[in-house]
C-alpha cells in the first residue's frame, strides 16, 4: 500500500515539475541587461508595464486593456504599414503576415509581401521582409514568380520598426498616465525606541 502511494506521489511530482517548466516560469535572463539591485528591477518592470500594484487588485476586474495581438507594437505597426494592400494570411501565433497579390494597375507586374516575425522584442533583427514579384503574359496563362532583393525590403522593415517604436513610446506614456509614477520606498533604518523602566 505504501509503495503504491509513494509511486503515485512521485509520478505527480514529476508531472507537476514538467508542467511548471513548460509554462515558462524559468526563462533565460541575461544578467548584463537586468539590474542587480532589486529596487532598480522594480522600477524597470513598472516602467515597462510588467509589474502590478496591490491597489489594482480589487478595482478593475475586467480583462486587460489590450486583446489578442494588439499589445505587440511590432505586430500593430506591421498591420498599419501594410494597410495599402489586401491581406491574405494573418497568423499571430505563427508570426507571419502575407498580403495578397497587388499591383498599381498600370503594369502586368504584381507584388506579394511576406513578413516573418523572428522575435517579439523591438530590435533591428526582429522581422524579415520577403517580397515576391509575379509577371504574367497578356493571356495571364503563363506567370513567372521571383523573389525581389532590393532596397524596398529594407525600407518596409525600417518603416515598421520606426512605427513600432512610436507605438511603444505611446503605450508607455499611457501606462504611466494610467498608473501614475511609481516611487520606490527608501531603505531607511528603523528607529529604536527605548523601553521605559518600571
Amino acid at each position: 500500500m505504501y509503495k503504491i502511494f509513494s509511486l503515485k506521489t512521485l509520478f505527480f511530482l514529476i508531472l507537476l515539475t514538467g508542467f511548471i517548466n513548460s509554462c515558462g516560469m524559468y526563462k533565460y535572463s541575461d544578467a548584463r541587461k537586468n539590474p542587480t539591485n532589486a529596487d532598480q528591477r522594480i522600477k524597470k518592470n513598472m516602467e515597462s508595464g510588467k509589474g502590478f500594484r496591490l491597489g489594482n487588485l480589487g478595482g478593475n476586474k475586467g480583462s486587460g486593456e489590450f486583446m489578442f495581438a494588439s499589445s505587440n507594437p511590432l505586430w500593430r505597426a506591421s498591420i498599419d504599414k501594410l494597410s495599402f494592400a489586401p491581406l491574405n494570411n494573418v497568423d499571430y501565433a505563427g508570426g507571419i503576415i502575407v498580403t495578397d497579390w497587388f499591383s498599381d494597375g498600370s503594369s502586368n507586374e504584381q507584388l506579394k509581401i511576406t513578413i516573418r516575425f523572428l522575435s517579439n522584442e523591438l530590435r533591428s533583427d526582429a522581422l524579415n521582409v520577403i517580397i515576391h514579384k509575379k509577371v504574367c503574359d497578356q493571356s495571364l496563362n503563363k506567370c513567372d514568380v521571383s523573389t525581389v532583393e532590393n532596397n524596398f525590403n529594407q525600407e518596409i522593415r525600417l518603416a515598421i520598426l520606426k512605427r513600432a517604436a512610436q507605438l511603444e513610446q505611446s503605450d508607455l506614456k499611457q501606462t504611466k498616465k494610467k498608473l501614475g509614477t511609481y516611487r520606490i520606498p527608501e531603505n531607511r533604518p528603523k528607529k529604536k525606541t527605548k523601553k521605559k523602566k518600571k
